[in-house]
């Protein structure tokens, strides 16, 4: 018990950092002398003069105690017994740096701040340093070339930055909003989420459309203080331009690139009038149609009737291209019918006997000729047939 006893009295001296309040040594042995067990009974000298016997009978006549004085007497100047240190008085004193250094009185700050080389603080310097660059921060804006700002006076709009370096007031007085206001900003309907857009023809035929809108911003001013959502309100007025423009075309014209051309016109002058009665501040820049296709749900119909379609104007085409061949050829012979008979009528025996003669070469050309004269018969030599045969002979 006595040594469980000593064991925890080195580890109460080790948390203080010290020696023994009552002056043995914090390395004491277990037997207990020196007075490192129990306090002493008081017989001490109360003077604080450190003359203190080291056996505790009060005679003042041993060697002085190492260590602090008896905590629980009066020290040097005070009135009245001393209080017991607590276990928070010891960490309060002792840190890793050694005992604190208290300015200001007890319970100040630990920190002081250090000073000039003249004396002075440099805690004004600080705080100017920091008010000036917060000035420069909040006063000086650069706007990019492609850019314009918004300078609003305690919310209330003020005026349109240019491009370039531009001063104002600091914040909050005065706060900046920057937009780029000539880059070319699209968006694509329907959106990734949408499957397809349908949209009634003139003709009572559903198609699915999907195009491209491209804008910019024309006034700043309009586009940020007009309209609640300028963003939305696009989308939405390009849906119903779309809508009107492509109920004025058949279904047949919005396939064929020509109407597609001009819904996109007709769609950028509509969206354009429309933003503009909104003062919102949009220039559209174009409408592309990107695919314009039937319903899903009857997409194998419309193949089906597209080919049936296909083929038909196929043999429309056919037809046509044997008309026009047989009209010119019928024109033609009109032609020259023309110029015959106007030889004819300059000199009718003449041209009949041309005629005769240009028929009958025509027609006996293409024929084997046998020639028989009265009133007896010569045989007539067969010219032509000797030859085909000699062509015959020739050729094998």
């Amino acid at each position: 018990m006595k040594r469980m006893g000593g064991f925890f009295d080195q580890i109460v001296l080790a948390m203080a950092g010290r020696r023994s309040p009552w002056g043995g040594s914090s390395g004491g042995g277990d037997d207990g002398e020196g007075g490192g067990d129990s306090p002493p009974d008081g017989g001490g000298d109360a003077s604080g003069s450190g003359s203190t016997g080291g056996s505790g009978d009060g005679s003042g006549g041993g060697t002085p105690p190492r260590g602090p004085r008896n905590p629980w007497l009066p020290g040097s100047g005070e009135e009245g017994p001393r209080r017991s240190a607590s276990i928070e008085d010891l960490f309060r004193a002792r840190g890793p740096e050694g005992p604190r250094r208290r300015t200001g009185g007890p319970g100040g700050p630990n920190f002081r701040f250090p000073e000039r080389p003249g004396g002075g603080s440099w805690f004004p310097l600080i705080i100017g340093a920091a008010v000036a660059v917060w000035l420069a921060i909040g006063m000086v804006h650069q706007v990019g070339p492609k850019e314009q700002g918004i300078v609003t006076t305690l919310g209330k709009y003020s005026r349109t930055l240019q491009p370039g370096l531009n001063f104002t007031l600091p914040w909050p007085i005065e706060e900046v909003e920057v937009e780029p206001v000539s880059t070319i900003r699209s968006f694509r309907i329907p959106d990734s989420g949408q499957r397809e857009k349908l949209i009634l023809t003139g003709d009572q035929n559903l198609v699915d459309l999907s195009y491209l809108i491209r804008w910019n911003i024309k006034d700043l001013k309009q586009f940020k203080f007009q309209l609640a959502e300028p963003e939305e309100t696009v989308r939405e007025v390009a849906e119903a331009a779309m809508r009107a423009s492509v109920a004025e075309q058949t279904l047949d014209q919005i396939f064929s690139g020509a109407g597609r051309a001009e819904i996109e016109q007709q769609v950028r002058n509509r969206m354009q009038a429309i933003l503009d009665a909104y003062r919102a501040g949009i220039a559209v820049q174009g409408v592309e149609i990107d695919k314009t296709d039937p319903p899903e749900r009857v997409v194998e119909a419309f193949k089906d009737v597209s080919a049936a379609q296909q083929d038909a104007d196929a043999d429309i085409n056919r037809a046509r291209a044997w008309a026009q061949q047989i009209l010119a050829q019928a024109q033609g012979e009109a032609t020259a019918f023309d110029k015959v008979y106007a030889e004819y009528r300059l000199a009718p025996e003449v041209t009949r006997r041309r005629m005769y003669y240009e028929t009958m070469e025509r027609i006996l050309g293409k024929t084997n000729k046998t020639v028989i004269e009265a009133p007896g018969v010569t045989p007539y030599l067969p010219l032509p047939e000797i030859q085909r045969r000699a062509k015959d002979t020739e050729g094998k």
